[in-house]
């Protein structure tokens, strides 16, 4: 591979340091539709509710996982798939107080797992009574 010249074409930071998936990015966005955003980590999950504008993305609704111990006095994981469900399902009442009723899962890099942790979070934002196309396989079981 060449790595100069006139036709040589550097890839931005984020593409280079594997943080963000253009095409799958640009196709969310072409479907005009309000992206379901659901990041976690070993110990919280954040779902946000971000619509596209050519300024940036809005941000339209945040949850984080550590609302369910400060609020709702959560004594057990905030990272676990339970945990998971109930910040969507807060995460998609939320979402309905904001008018959103549907959405498409954006789940960036991360890897999709049948019964994940981020399709549990996906159920409870569908359980809340925001529409979002899913696939039943990929969602966790109730037990």
């Amino acid at each position: 591979m060449k790595t100069h010249g006139p036709r040589y074409h550097v890839k931005t930071r984020r593409h280079r340091d594997g943080r963000t998936d253009y095409r799958k990015r640009i196709s969310l966005l072409r479907s005009k539709q309000t992206r379901l955003v659901v990041r976690r980590s070993t110990k919280q999950i954040q779902i946000q509710f971000v619509e596209y504008s050519n300024n940036g993305d809005k941000i339209l609704a945040t949850t984080l996982s550590n609302e369910l111990k400060k609020t709702y006095n959560w004594n057990y994981s905030t990272g676990s798939t339970p945990a998971a469900y109930l910040t969507g399902l807060i995460a998609g009442k939320k979402a309905q107080e904001k008018g959103i009723k549907n959405c498409i899962l954006d789940i960036g890099r991360q890897r999709a797992t049948k019964g994940s942790n981020l399709f549990a979070a996906m159920k409870g934002v569908i359980d809340a009574g925001v529409s979002c196309p899913h696939n039943e396989e990929m969602m966790p079981t109730d037990d």
